[in-house]
């Protein structure tokens, strides 16, 4: 394993609180190049005045646009916005696009639930595909991708190279668990979010920097590696992060 493989980043939901000047600055700082912009705060898909302009500081701090990380809801959100959020990453320099897919866990839904989060998560892809963008599902408690058995189910039926899917390990899990769900979902997956917790406890990547060289090895191809919140939210504490993750990289 070695940097080359990987591009490294920032999620900007780490800082709500900060601009996006701020967030460059620190992250240029950082030795970090990419970047996610979120669509809540920093990059909402319907200004397009804003979209603009981090579009130009992305260029004057030299940074590269990696993912929108937009709270698109497959299943609640009318899909006809979807096109409103691609066209917001397009400005922002990014073909890659995160979604939320569902309102809850698989197991939690029925069989009729089931079939329409599916359809709708077809019709999506089309979209993606007709617009050439990915459209990236995340790892998350309360969606449909919670469970693996319900994600790799999602990726066999969809079977679109433009509908895939984020990494992240789930904090309530052991990490054996976690590098089991690792080795099945990396051939689906385009970016990876990196954080160190345990349940709501928030640690420093250094204090993970074993745990994570092993989920990243069944991840062949290049991938992009996002960190995502601080230890302790703040700013100041990024350069520290970025550190540890060059350190993983790096094996």
């Amino acid at each position: 394993m070695n940097e080359n493989k990987y591009n490294l980043g920032l999620v900007s939901v780490s800082f709500r609180k900060h601009t996006p000047t701020e967030i460059l600055e620190a992250m240029t700082s950082a030795g970090l190049s990419q970047i996610e912009w979120g669509s809540d705060v920093h990059a909402p898909c319907d200004d397009q005045e804003k979209l603009t302009q981090i579009a130009a500081l992305q260029k004057e701090y030299g940074v590269c646009c990696s993912s929108y990380g937009t709270y698109f809801r497959l299943g609640e959100t009318p899909i006809e916005k979807l096109t409103q959020y691609i066209d917001a990453a397009k400005i922002l320099g990014t073909r890659i696009l995160r979604l939320w897919c569902g309102n809850k866990s698989g197991a939690d839904m029925t069989a009729e639930e089931r079939a329409a989060l599916l359809t709708q998560c077809k019709s999506a892809a089309a979209i993606a595909e007709e617009n050439d963008v990915i459209l990236c599902m995340e790892c998350h408690k309360m969606t449909f991708t919670e469970r693996l058995e319900d994600t790799l189910t999602l990726m066999e039926t969809v079977n679109s190279p433009c509908f895939r899917m984020y990494w992240q390990p789930f904090q309530w899990q052991e990490a054996k668990e976690n590098e089991v769900i690792a080795r099945a979902i990396a051939p689906y997956c385009e970016h990876i979010h990196v954080f160190h917790w345990k349940g709501t406890q928030r640690f420093s990547l250094n204090d993970g920097i074993d745990e994570w060289r092993a989920y990243l090895k069944p991840f062949s191809a290049p991938r992009t590696l996002l960190l995502e919140f601080m230890p302790d939210d703040m700013l100041s504490s990024l350069s520290t992060e970025a550190a540890a993750l060059r350190i993983i990289a790096e094996h």
